[in-house]
């Protein structure tokens, strides 16, 4: 659903997640919780109204696009105030993040990117310490590439591709998969929940489940998820109905919990965003097959 809304592609105001993936390759913000506590307690930040306004101002002239104000919260750098937003037209419906100064009178558009001599060690460290998904590839890999992904996301399902034919060719590579399912999506939640009981059960038939499922992720609807979930989790080879009460027990909630919670404090705000020894990627479709295997051989040679 890349470029669906015309505003955004018109005024270049907002920086598009799209519907469910990072619009550009970006890296994760180098921060650290007490940064956050300390950034928040000087921000000004500004009301609701005021956002409502601003959007109304800004996209009031197209009838068939809305808004709806996802969160307004300080930047996890100082001074700045981060606001995210959803917008829908006929097209689809696209996450965007803009940045508002101290002063109130001046948003900023753009990734807020790590800096420094190795800008991406301290997420990958992160990330070392705290996945906990499914995995393929040598457990001693020199690199490391975590993909956050929601099974009812759109841009996943197309990034799949792209991400197998990367797994292919770096052999010696360990990927990894985090549930990361978004608040806009009926069942996603769901999905997750299915996909971490099936990771539990057996690492060789998650990755069937995952790839059936975004197969036939049209069919797919919250009415019917419980239904055709559980039929794929027979057709990995598992017993369906046992996945299904695992997946809706407070286990499974607090594992699919904790990896959203994972890919919020390394910056991902949307799906798919990969992460290659901590250097963030998104909009994984768009990006050439030799610039995603360029970044895993440069990962590699830098080694950990």
């Amino acid at each position: 659903m890349r470029g669906s809304i015309t505003p955004i592609l018109v005024l270049m105001l907002l920086v598009p997640v799209l519907a469910c993936g990072v619009a550009v390759a970006q890296s994760s913000t180098n921060t650290n919780p007490a940064d956050k506590v300390a950034t928040s307690s000087v921000v000004n930040l500004p009301s609701e109204a005021t956002v409502d306004s601003f959007m109304q101002q800004t996209f009031g002239y197209e009838p068939n696009v809305s808004w709806k104000v996802s969160s307004i919260k300080p930047a996890p750098v100082p001074g700045l105030a981060q606001i995210d937003v959803v917008l829908a037209s006929p097209q689809g419906q696209q996450s965007s993040r803009f940045y508002v100064t101290a002063d109130g009178e001046h948003a900023v558009v753009g990734d807020i990117i790590p800096f420094g001599a190795k800008p991406f060690d301290h997420t990958r460290k992160i990330l070392e310490k705290e996945i906990s998904g499914p995995a393929r590839g040598p457990k001693d890999a020199s690199v490391m590439v975590v993909e956050f992904g929601d099974l009812q996301c759109p841009a996943c399902k197309a990034a799949q591709p792209a991400i197998e034919a990367l797994i292919a060719a770096e052999p010696n590579t360990r990927f990894v998969f985090q549930n990361f399912p978004l608040e806009m999506h009926n069942w996603a939640a769901k999905g997750a929940a299915y996909a971490d009981c099936v990771a539990q059960a057996s690492n060789e038939a998650f990755w069937k489940f995952i790839a059936k499922t975004y197969e036939t992720q049209a069919d797919i609807t919250a009415e019917n998820a419980d239904q055709k979930l559980t039929a794929l989790a027979d057709g990995a080879g598992l017993k369906g109905a046992d996945i299904a009460a695992c997946a809706n027990t407070p286990v499974t909630k607090a594992h699919v919990d904790a990896s959203l919670a994972l890919g919020k404090s390394v910056n991902v705000s949307g799906t798919p965003t990969l992460f290659v020894n901590g250097r963030s990627i998104g909009n994984i479709s768009q990006v050439p097959a030799e610039t995603l295997k360029g970044l895993v051989d440069f990962a590699a040679k830098q080694g950990k």
